[in-house]
């Protein structure tokens, strides 16, 4: 599962990426364009028994947080184990 999981990263992010993980989405963002990073992948974790709206909550909040400086979403890929949705790996990239 692991091999399967960096192949996909690796596919989906075409230029230099930095991951930004256990952090809120605002301080990655600000962090991000601190160091002025053309692509940044964070991830977002799927909060258990609110998978779908709490999921998508959280997504939209990572959006905007990411606009405000003026990232713009690449990629969103789930992450799913065992059949269950652990959380999404965004990748955002300024044009």
């Amino acid at each position: 599962m692991r091999k399967l999981l960096l192949a996909t990263m690796l596919a989906v992010v075409t230029l230099p990426a930095y991951a930004l993980f256990d952090k809120k989405p605002e301080t990655s963002a600000a962090e991000a364009a601190q160091q002025n990073m053309p692509a940044v992948t964070i991830w977002v974790e799927a909060t258990w028994g609110f998978r779908n709206q709490g999921a998508a909550n959280s997504l939209s909040k990572a959006h905007v947080a990411f606009a405000k400086y003026g990232y713009k979403v690449q990629s969103v890929e789930p992450y799913i184990e065992n059949g269950d949705l652990q959380g999404f790996f965004v990748t955002y990239q300024k044009p």
